[in-house]
């Protein structure tokens, strides 16, 4: 069983109005979203790594 399956099923967070931030407020929330993409992204990668290490050993 993976253990990602016993996570509760969370509701999608409310978009934030858009049209009452700066451009500049804009920019900086657009640079908050790219380090998360890029944070989870990179927690993808770890756990295709482990998955791979662990389908290698279990061959």
């Amino acid at each position: 069983m993976d253990t990602d399956d016993l996570d509760p099923i969370k509701k999608k967070p409310q978009l934030k109005d858009l049209s009452r931030m700066s451009i500049g407020d804009l920019k900086d929330y657009i640079s908050e979203l790219k380090a998360e993409i890029t944070r989870a992204e990179a927690a993808i990668a770890n756990k295709d790594k482990a998955r791979a290490g662990a389908a290698s050993f279990f061959k």
